[in-house]
Formats: structure tokens, C-alpha cells, sequence
């Protein structure tokens, strides 16, 4: 392999470092759009799935538990989420998201996502061998 061929983990870098500083306009327009802090509507989307107990809602959502029961407790009061008792383990309740919440997800879901200026400045060439290596790796 030549000696200027990056490594996967430092190319990982490059993408994750673009998507992620860039992403700050993009969760502030989505707050404002549905109203309530983007870790609820992080939340919501990871209950599209499927229903969830509160300690893998957790996990999922890269939150404490705390945060969560507090998160949970919101989205509940909004009507966005049920808990109902786990018919596999009745000690435990199944957090699910109700038809007002998906309606909330696909709402917050059309706010606008301009590209980052540093996409905006690639040439043509540039944007179609992009387009098909990620094509490539959106299996």
C-alpha cells in the first residue's frame, strides 16, 4: 500500500468530524420546528423500531438513565410515547412511540439540511466519485 494511502480509521475520522461539526444549525432548526430539545426527537427516532424498555432506550439514545425516565416522562406528557407492561417480563414497561410521534419525526424530519460549505465547494467530478463510493458503502 503507498505511503500517502490513508488508513479507514483516520478517512472514518474525515467523514465523522464533517457531519458532526456541521450538524449544529440542523438539530437547533429541528428543536424549533417540533418545540422541545433535539434529544427527544434522538429518542423518538430511535423508537421507530420497534418498542423498547427504558434501559435499551438508554443504550440506544447514548443516554443515562436518568436522562432518559426525564425524556421519556416528556414525550410521554406530549402524547409521543406509551408505556405499556412488557407481556415477557412483567417487571419491566415497553416504551413505544404512538402515531402523534411519528407524526413528530416525520415533521422534524423535513426541516431543511442544506450541505455543509465544504461539500457545496466540490467540482462535478468530485461530487459523482463521492456519490458512488458512498453509494458503495449504503448497503
Amino acid at each position: 500500500m503507498p505511503a500517502d494511502t490513508p488508513t479507514t480509521d483516520e478517512v472514518w475520522r474525515q467523514l465523522t468530524h464533517l457531519v458532526m461539526d456541521t450538524r449544529d444549525g440542523w438539530k437547533r432548526a429541528v428543536a424549533e420546528r417540533t418545540g422541545m430539545p433535539f434529544s427527544r426527537f434522538r429518542v423518538l427516532r430511535r423508537l421507530l423500531a420497534g418498542p423498547l424498555t427504558a434501559k435499551q432506550l438508554a443504550a440506544a439514545a447514548a443516554m443515562d438513565a436518568p436522562a432518559t425516565t426525564v425524556a421519556v416522562n416528556d414525550l410521554e406528557d406530549r402524547g409521543l410515547v406509551i408505556r405499556t407492561i412488557d407481556p415477557t417480563n412483567r417487571r419491566c414497561k415497553l416504551i413505544s412511540i404512538t402515531d402523534a410521534g411519528r407524526e413528530t419525526v416525520a415533521y422534524a424530519k423535513e426541516t431543511p439540511d442544506p450541505a455543509p460549505a465544504e461539500l457545496s465547494a466540490l467540482g462535478p467530478d468530485d461530487l459523482r466519485t463521492l456519490h458512488e463510493i458512498l453509494r458503495k458503502l449504503d448497503r
